[in-house]
């Protein structure tokens, strides 16, 4: 099963990813870069991880939100195929001031991205521990995803 289809199975009953809120794009390409703007789940959640969200459905919501970055970059272009390497992943972690495990969250979003990928998937990443997010959002990730040949995009 190639990327495309799993994803299509992960995300079967959707229109596609989210259109941006405001006035800004999903992505910006330049050059072979594709920059994806910060995304949050599709579903209703809001809360703090640590207060109202515990770890396990925290890696949950990550997982989704990677979902719909890797929509984004479906729509941007046409196929996952054209994916080069997935970069680089920031995850932003809506949480309480002694919540330590932001790192196990953001793991949610990483497995992910190499269940969907394979090797394309495994990416740099960090991640960012914050006292509010827009819209109460538990998790905001974002991204940088190089596009074409993954040995072209390393020399």
């Amino acid at each position: 099963m190639n990327a495309d289809d799993k994803l299509a199975a992960l995300t079967e009953g959707y229109s596609g990813a989210t259109a941006p809120a405001a006035n800004y794009r999903n992505a910006t390409r330049w050059g072979n870069l594709l920059f994806l703007s910060g995304k949050s789940s599709r579903r209703s959640v809001e809360g703090r991880l640590g207060v109202e969200i515990d770890l396990d459905e925290g890696r949950q919501i990550a997982r989704d939100v990677a979902l719909e970055l890797l929509l984004v970059l479906r729509e941007e272009l046409g196929s996952l195929s054209r994916v080069g390497q997935f970069i680089e992943l920031q995850g932003f972690i809506n949480a309480s001031e002694d919540f330590r495990e932001h790192a196990r969250v953001l793991d949610g979003a990483s497995d992910l991205l190499v269940e969907v990928l394979g090797s394309v998937g495994v990416h740099a990443r960090s991640v960012l521990g914050a006292v509010s997010l827009r819209g109460a959002q538990p998790v905001i990730l974002r991204a940088v995803v190089g596009i074409g040949d993954q040995e072209a995009l390393r020399d």
